[in-house]
């Protein structure tokens, strides 16, 4: 029994460091879908604008939160009626040094939309 003394407090110490990476990728997480969140709102902002004839990708930018507009890239604006509205941005990284990710969203919002016929 005298061997087994601190065995515990050994093992803590040697899987602490593997809890530590798996809560920072686990909070990783949450930027990321905030980011991804933002960019399928910002899409759909954007789709909108376009379908009553304003200016998409202005709109899409205005929606974003401001951390996400500077990297952020607008696609499909201002092409034709029903096509898809693309919004892509840079996921913030909690590391510094360590990208986020990028995450990507679109939307579509085709003439017929919402209309009964």
């Amino acid at each position: 029994m005298e061997r087994e003394r601190g065995q515990a407090s050994v093992e803590l110490v040697a899987v602490l460091p593997l809890l530590v990476a798996c809560a920072l990728i686990a909070a990783q997480a949450l930027p990321a879908g905030w980011a991804l969140w933002s960019a399928g709102n910002a899409a759909r902002a954007g789709a909108r604008a376009e379908h009553v004839g304003g200016d998409g990708e202005r709109a899409a930018r205005r929606s974003l939160p401001p951390r996400l507009r500077a990297d952020a890239k607008v696609a499909g604006a201002g092409d034709q009626e029903g096509d898809e509205l693309r919004v892509s941005v840079r996921a913030p990284g909690l590391i510094p040094g360590v990208d986020g990710g990028r995450f990507e969203a679109a939307t579509r919002l085709d003439p017929g939309d919402g209309v009964d016929d």
